[in-house]
């Protein structure tokens, strides 16, 4: 995937009331965000399933993506119809003009800000690219087009690194516990640990005690959770092996 810097075709300001489908927390928060981009769009909605997208020049479904087929077909022809989903081609779109834009982010709520996140794009016509390109540079995102056979790789990969990272600090959030310390106490941890990553990738931000070859400790922190958390054994295996692996791959010749 490239990150897409092409100047726009010039009349894509034509397509700028753009009615969001799916009144969930994605929804209503890319209709305030729209609301609040500098005039480039006119957002209607957030819309119920079901709408029609009648007299809007673009159509945004923020659907499930087993419902995005389905949603689509109610739209009237004439609209760009576009979708939200990381994982999913064009082809639920069919017959309309398609074209996606996925977050690289979290939404939480209707107050999320876009402003410096990734954007996956893609259109299936020069125009509908373009307007795709269009409203995520107007959220403050940088749009990146991912081919069609490359969504489910990308999609496992923002998976790996956000839903996935909960999981794992929800375990170290019970093995804290059990240690008598809060939650709260680890997150500064979380946040130096990912920024660090962030800015010097894993050949520098990998530490602790399986990077330095300290087997001993891994041991001992291995028997600990095998006592008192062995619903946690398993991951914490898995991890340690591929922990194992890269901190192998970082050393230096």
């Amino acid at each position: 995937m490239r990150e897409l810097e092409r100047d726009l075709p010039s009349d894509d300001a034509a397509c700028s009331r753009v009615a969001v489908v799916g009144p969930g927390r994605l929804g209503r928060a890319l209709v305030r965000a729209l609301s609040d981009a500098s005039g480039a769009f006119e957002p209607v909605g957030p819309l119920g399933r079901g709408a029609d997208g009648r007299e809007a020049d673009a159509v945004l479904l923020c659907v499930p993506d087993g419902q995005i087929a389905a949603a689509a077909s109610l739209i009237v022809p004439g609209p760009l119809v576009g979708h939200c989903s990381g994982a999913t081609g064009l082809e639920p779109l069919l017959p309309h003009e398609g074209f996606s834009m996925h977050p690289l982010m979290t939404v939480a709520g209707a107050q999320a800000t876009f402003a410096g996140a990734g954007a996956a794009v893609d259109g299936a016509t020069d125009r509908a690219l373009a307007f795709a390109e269009r409203l995520a540079r107007a959220l403050g995102m940088r749009p990146v087009r991912v081919a069609e056979e490359d969504r489910a790789l990308y999609h496992a990969a923002a998976s790996v690194a956000s839903n996935f990272l909960v999981t794992l600090e929800a375990g170290a959030e019970r093995l804290a516990a059990l240690a008598g310390v809060d939650r709260e106490l680890l997150a500064p941890l979380v946040r130096s640990t990912v920024e660090n990553w962030a800015v010097l990738g894993p050949e520098r931000a990998l530490t602790g005690p399986v990077a330095r070859g300290d087997e001993e400790t891994v041991q001992r922190q291995r028997a600990a959770i095998a006592e008192r958390a062995p619903e946690l054994l398993a991951l914490f295996d898995a991890l340690v092996s591929a922990t194992r692996s890269l901190a192998m791959e970082v050393q230096p010749a």
